[in-house]
């Protein structure tokens, strides 16, 4: 996916407002979504300091998780989609490291996908891992549609 493609989404995908209810709700339809194709995929919704869902599909491993906390990590400091913050590293000749930070807190690899609320901002982060990194970021941002069409 190209930045514009990415940039355009994310202006698209903002709630009205997102609490631990909604949260959980997103969870279980990523949850669903990914129990019926048979994805082994880890499921994270969280802030800055909690976790507001977890769940860990069959075929999922630890290296999941792993992915899922350092791709949301990248996704929260950035405010920006890890898809988007990696193709614009990409596009840039850059990388993480670049801006100090460690491989084993942070990852560019998609999967990661800021909640927006309209007129606060980035209030958490929905994350996929277990995919290869676009498919990751398409089950997120499918799953945040189906939530913001239900509302």
């Amino acid at each position: 996916m190209d930045i514009e493609t990415l940039e355009l989404e994310a202006a698209e995908l903002v709630f009205d407002r997102f609490d631990a209810v909604t949260a959980w709700h997103l969870g279980n339809v990523l949850f669903e979504a990914a129990l019926a194709a048979a994805m082994p995929v880890v499921i994270n919704i969280r802030t800055a300091d909690r976790t507001l869902f977890h769940a860990a599909l069959p075929g999922s491993a630890a290296l999941n998780d792993l992915w899922a906390r350092r791709k949301s990590n990248a996704a929260l400091l950035f405010q920006a989609a890890s898809l988007l913050i990696g193709s614009r590293n990409r596009d840039k000749g850059e990388t993480l490291a670049r801006h100090g930070l460690d491989t084993a807190d942070y990852a560019d690899a998609g999967g990661a996908v800021p909640i927006m609320v309209r007129g606060v901002g980035m209030v958490a982060v929905a994350t996929v891992s277990g995919l290869p990194q676009v498919e990751d970021h398409k089950l997120v941002v499918r799953g945040i549609r189906a939530v913001l069409a239900a509302a």
